[in-house]
């Protein structure tokens, strides 16, 4: 039996409390930084030691986010510098031909975002499509914000949730529920098709009514008035060439040698580096380049940092309710806070059908609250063990309910700490991207409740 303690009873209603500021479109930096403080004293006793807390809690949430702050701010520089000599409107054309209006550009955007997804998982895809295919979209007149939502759903949603070719996800949950991946695969599939299409249909319909307030000449012309008009050379059309090349290449490597996640993230990264340095070099003036390429990287960085301050300050918060983060944070001892509200909440749920799967879906939104699609998975995976001895219910079944319901909120749709890479790429506001996401994915999601029933 879960005994819960000062500390998770600080989490959930400082939990709340944040969720409230979001619903009324409000900041939560200061709720987060109120609940930090209070989980602070109420760990330690001390005040100096809760104000040490304060500043340990930012340090560890900024050394998470670093990976993913440096390969935005890369390839945000190596945009810069593309756009300095006219090649990222070179490297556009032949997509415009496909590329011809806001909902190809939706469509196109979402499943190039799947299929690399599948491939290197979302972190890395997110640089890639952004990079590629974001400059393309926001021609064909999709508004920066519709891209996101694309990225996001196709991408950290139906690509992670899915997981079918590396078969992380799958493995973990797989393993924890004491089954064979391939029986945990096929016991998502008819889920994962409910959660997609319920989720994509309701994201498309939203979008559809918001294009017809928003023209797609009007984001055009936002987009060409943002964007100084700069005469390309044979140097800029070479590199228009080149540079996709060079990303194309990359995906390759990935796939021959199986280079995933943070690895393949470091190799779009570096790819991006040399780039931007090919080019201020190659346009001939050495001693200026020196000078131009420091800009570049500092644009970049300003930018990143930018957008990722305020979610350093709030997954700092939610970090502390994952046991492994908690102990960097608030020290050893400390308690594993979203993995005890799981249980707790399993203690107390009747061993029928319809109330263990509704179960098992709470849990797996409780355990994305901390923005990992992946440290729930263990948890839904023997809960899912778990309930299926005492009731009977199908293993599989429940397992893939808990891992598509724990990714499709932690990994990345419906919580601002969890989409801050695509809302970065698309430079996007994350608040207001987790809020579009919101009515989908919850449409999604009990629609994928209600088939789990059946099936179970």
């Amino acid at each position: 039996m879960v005994t819960l303690g000062i500390l998770h009873y600080v989490y959930i209603i400082m939990t709340v409390v944040i969720i409230a500021a979001l619903v009324l479109k409000k900041e939560i930096v200061l709720p987060c930084i109120i609940g930090i403080l209070l989980m602070g004293f109420a760990s330690s006793g001390s005040i100096i030691k809760t104000i040490q807390i304060m500043y340990n809690s930012l340090v560890t949430s900024g050394s998470e986010f670093l990976g993913i702050i440096v390969v935005i701010a890369l390839v945000v520089s190596m945009s810069r510098s593309l756009a300095s000599i006219g090649a990222d409107e070179l490297m556009i054309r032949p997509f415009q031909k496909v590329i011809k209006s806001q909902k190809i550009a939706f469509f196109v955007v979402g499943f190039v975002m799947l299929i690399t997804s599948w491939f290197i998982w979302p972190s890395p895809a997110v640089a890639l499509v952004g990079a590629l295919l974001l400059p393309v979209a926001l021609k064909a007149g999709l508004p920066a914000i519709w891209a996101a939502v694309s990225m996001n759903i196709f991408g950290h949603g139906m690509g992670l949730s899915s997981d079918y070719f590396i078969q992380g996800a799958p493995a973990i949950t797989a393993k924890a529920a004491g089954i064979e991946t391939t029986e945990l695969m096929a016991a998502s599939v008819p889920l994962w098709l409910v959660m997609s299409g319920v989720t994509l249909a309701v994201a498309f319909i939203m979008f559809l009514r918001d294009m017809k307030k928003t023209p797609a000449q009007q984001v055009i012309e936002q987009a060409d008035e943002a964007k100084p008009t700069v005469e390309p050379t044979k140097f800029a059309y070479l590199m228009a060439v080149l540079t996709p090349l060079a990303f194309i290449a990359d995906v390759v490597l990935m796939v021959i040698f199986h280079i995933v996640g943070g690895d393949a993230t470091a190799l779009v990264g570096g790819t991006s580096v040399i780039i931007m340095s090919v080019i201020v070099i190659g346009k001939g003036d050495i001693l200026a380049s020196m000078d131009e390429i420091t800009d570049m990287v500092k644009d970049g960085f300003i930018f990143a940092i930018k957008i990722f301050a305020p979610v350093i300050v709030i997954a700092a918060f939610f970090f502390m309710g994952s046991g492994e983060m908690a102990a960097k944070i608030l020290g050893d001892g400390s308690p594993d806070i979203l993995t005890d509200l799981g249980m707790a909440m399993a203690n107390a749920v009747p061993m029928a059908t319809a109330p263990i799967a509704v179960m098992q879906a709470l849990i797996g939104v409780i355990t994305g609250l901390d923005g990992s699609g992946f440290s729930g998975l263990p948890l839904v995976g023997s809960l899912a063990h778990t309930f299926s001895l005492a009731s009977g219910a199908n293993v599989a079944t429940l397992s893939a309910l808990g891992q598509i319901v724990t990714i499709w909120t932690g990994g990345g749709t419906i919580i601002p700490w969890g989409v801050i890479p695509v809302a970065a790429i698309c430079n996007v506001k994350a608040a207001d991207l987790a809020r579009k996401n919101l009515i989908p994915v919850l449409c999604g999601m009990g629609a994928t409740l209600v088939v789990a029933m059946f099936l179970l």
